[in-house]
């Protein structure tokens, strides 16, 4: 390792050197505020360990500093998926570095990634997302938001931050279209369905403005204290409504998506127009929902068949 390498940790804090990756991963890939979230939070967590455990910076790292690191998370009982995360995030950080000038070599280059398993998203059935989407008390200002807001999601297949990031100028109720700013700001137009636009209009002509009680915000679906909602805010009210309509199976924030997705395909969707609908870059990311499809079917077979 060079010198320069040695010496960088010196000429700025750990921390500038870390924001200063992140203001260049954001002018390069206009990566979402959550990925550079959780891009900081690892380089920050590898700051601590190593002022803690080898007393010197990011930039002065050998590869079995990181092989290290790597095993202590493990043994702390981190997942193979979360040291893969971080093992990502360093490999794009010691790339930075070394495109800089400030390595001489990448100490990421010689680990390898751990073996993950084949996770399969959770997706409700479609009648458990008919319970769902009939759990809040519409009579109810808040109510009548958590229907469209459910309604949309399931018609969608929007990311959570899409959704509580919406503005009313994004939906279209006339071409039943909403106008989604999707990861690395790209944009895609996602057709709503006559549902979703039915209880989008009653909840715009008599449950917003109750909300917001005057008071201005830009968000389509606004929280009781009449500003944005939070993904977290979101996550706490599907959970609720999930107890509500006997659901008791394990949800993650992005259940509802994976059920749009997996509902397309068991009803003969086309992978690339789902992967479209998505806003996924990649169609192997699309893929696993085909897998699902598979596997139900399969299961449908083997109750239903004669010979199954």
């Amino acid at each position: 390792m060079s010198d320069r390498a040695e010496a960088a940790p010196g000429a700025e804090s750990e921390v500038a050197l870390v924001e200063r990756f992140l203001d260049a991963l954001w002018m390069e890939r206009g990566l979402s505020e959550n990925t550079l979230s959780a891009y900081r939070a690892d380089l920050l967590a590898t700051v601590r360990w190593l002022a803690q455990t080898r007393a010197r910076g990011l930039a002065a790292v050998q590869a079995e500093d990181l092989m290290d690191l790597l095993a202590a998370r493990a043994a702390s009982g981190n997942s193979p998926r979360s040291a893969a995360r971080l093992l990502s995030t360093l490999r794009r950080f010691y790339a930075y570095l070394r495109r800089e000038g400030l390595i001489g070599e990448d100490p990421t280059a010689r680990l390898d990634a751990p073996k993950l398993g084949r996770p399969l998203p959770k997706a409700l059935t479609e009648g458990e997302v008919e319970a769902l989407l009939a759990a809040p008390d519409t009579d109810d200002p808040v109510g009548l938001r958590d229907r469209a807001m459910l309604e949309v999601l399931y018609a969608t297949g929007l990311r959570v931050s899409e959704l509580v990031g919406l503005t009313p100028a994004q939906v279209n109720l006339r071409q039943a279209v909403v106008r989604v700013v999707g990861k690395g700001s790209k944009e895609r137009l996602v057709p709503l369905g006559e549902e979703a636009v039915g209880w989008l209009e009653r909840y715009l002509r008599e449950g917003r403005a109750a909300l917001l009680g005057g008071v201005a915000c830009d968000a389509l679906f606004p929280s009781r204290r009449r500003r944005a909602m939070t993904r977290q805010t979101f996550w706490h009210t599907v959970k609720r409504h999930a107890l509500t309509a006997g659901i008791r199976k394990s949800l993650s924030p992005h259940t509802l998506r994976h059920s749009f997705a997996t509902h397309l395909l068991n009803h003969g969707a086309d992978l690339r127009v789902v992967q479209m609908l998505l806003g996924h870059s990649d169609l192997s990311t699309t893929q696993i929902y085909t897998y699902i499809a598979k596997v139900r079917l399969k299961g449908l077979h083997a109750r239903h068949h004669p010979r199954g």
